[in-house]
């Protein structure tokens, strides 16, 4: 199992600032759980994941809203 942290900036749940979401990945399986950290800022919300992950930019094709994944 691997968790993933998917970021987002000012999304329609939390028009007030950004949002992370976290999602539990395993074999065929994606698992999205109601764990979520928000802020009034990205930093403020980068500051709240789990330490030891790696970002990864959003692809182009990604929502909009997504600003960047962590792993």
């Amino acid at each position: 199992m691997m968790e993933m942290w998917t970021v987002y900036d000012h999304p329609l749940d939390y028009p007030d600032g950004f949002a992370a979401r976290k999602c539990v990945i395993g074999v065929n399986t994606v698992t999205h759980t109601d764990e979520m950290f928000t802020g009034d800022t990205l930093d403020e919300v980068r500051a709240l994941l789990p330490p030891g992950l790696y970002r990864i930019h959003r692809y182009e094709q990604d929502d909009p809203k997504i600003v960047e994944v962590w792993l």
